[in-house]
């Protein structure tokens, strides 16, 4: 039997996860925080919410984990760019995840899904991109492919189960509040703190602060409307360069360099050399060729106004996020390493 108002959140000891849990206790939700690993609990110290475990590659402990639930907060798959089998360890798993979601949900008795995809499934071929532009038609990359195919699935399966789902599409989240290991977003502000980019890369990122996106999720649940995505994301994207310079200016007694720039022919041997490395430490690459020919010069800004008229979201803006999340990293430099 459905529970009034009740949320499963899954991959709720991440970084969306975890702040979307607390938004939604915060505002008075009953909540259900489900994990793969039950033994770590520091994510949830002081959090009045149950946790469960719950496997995406799990269908049954998916079904386990959503008795009782309203609203299903769809946010735990494979978040990373690097794999030695990207096929297996990540597009895979994100579409196994994809189809026991959905089918979990409708065995569950879940009334209405919010679905966490990402702006990785977006067509970029005009810009400022938006979701009416449709799906990316781009499939150099393992992940971008899953969130791509794993989006349309769970649109599928959703219509052939007759559940409300509405997806939502996050740009790079950084901010607090924030867990070991750091997502790939955050161990770039990370990187630039260290004072461990030394090249400009001409990739730009769409920052957002984490607690913006959770705040969609949440306003994607309440209004929403059915089979429709949204972006979550700021509408103008941040160079390499124009992130340094927010730190440059916050902590001027690190004296942060600003990266050079370097010809991109060059960029290419940097990063096959990179890759070259990884394959042998079998650790991801800082950078890698496909990286260099897939974003180096994208601009990654969107057209936004969907979200903002029909769910009220509102975002603090790049700069502030990155602003944001410095200074949060620099507080916690002990703990998130």
């Amino acid at each position: 039997m459905v529970q009034n108002n009740l949320a499963l959140v899954t991959g709720a000891n991440g970084h969306l996860g975890n702040n979307l849990v607390r938004l939604l206790i915060d505002k008075g939700i009953p909540v259900r925080a489900s994990v793969r690993n039950i033994k770590n609990k520091e994510p949830f110290a002081g959090l009045d919410c149950e946790v469960v475990q719950a496997d995406i590659t799990d269908k049954q402990s998916l079904i386990n984990a959503l008795q009782g639930v309203e609203t299903f907060y769809a946010v735990g798959a494979v978040f990373k760019l690097w794999a030695k089998d990207p096929i297996k360890e990540i597009y895979d798993i994100n579409m196994e995840g994809a189809k026991n979601t959905i089918e979990a949900a409708a065995q569950a008795g879940v009334r209405r899904i919010v679905y966490v995809s990402s702006v990785a499934a977006l067509n970029y071929t005009s810009m400022p991109t938006k979701e009416s532009n449709g799906f990316n038609p781009d499939r150099r990359d393992w992940y971008y492919n899953s969130k791509n195919d794993g989006e349309k699935l769970a649109f599928e399966l959703a219509k052939k189960h007759n559940i409300e789902i509405v997806t939502v599409l996050p740009s790079a989240m950084i901010g607090s509040v924030a867990f070991r290991p750091l997502s790939t977003s955050y161990n770039i502000i990370k990187l630039v703190l260290d004072k461990a980019v030394p090249v400009e890369t001409n990739i730009a990122l769409n920052w957002i602060d984490v607690k913006d996106v959770a705040e969609g999720c949440y306003l994607a649940a309440t209004k929403g409307k059915n089979g429709e995505r949204y972006i979550l994301a700021n509408e103008k994207c941040l160079s390499l360069k124009a992130t340094t310079q927010i730190a440059q200016r916050l902590f001027p007694e690190l004296q942060i360099k600003l990266p050079v720039s370097i010809p991109k022919p060059l960029l290419f041997v940097i990063a096959w050399i990179m890759e070259l490395s990884s394959k042998i430490r079998g650790k991801a690459p800082l950078l890698t060729t496909k990286d260099i020919a897939m974003f180096s010069g994208l601009q990654q800004n969107f057209d936004i106004s969907k979200a903002k008229t029909e769910l009220g979201f509102n975002p603090t803006g790049a700069a502030k996020a990155v602003e944001n999340a410095m200074l949060y990293l620099m507080g916690n430099k002990k703990t998130l390493g």
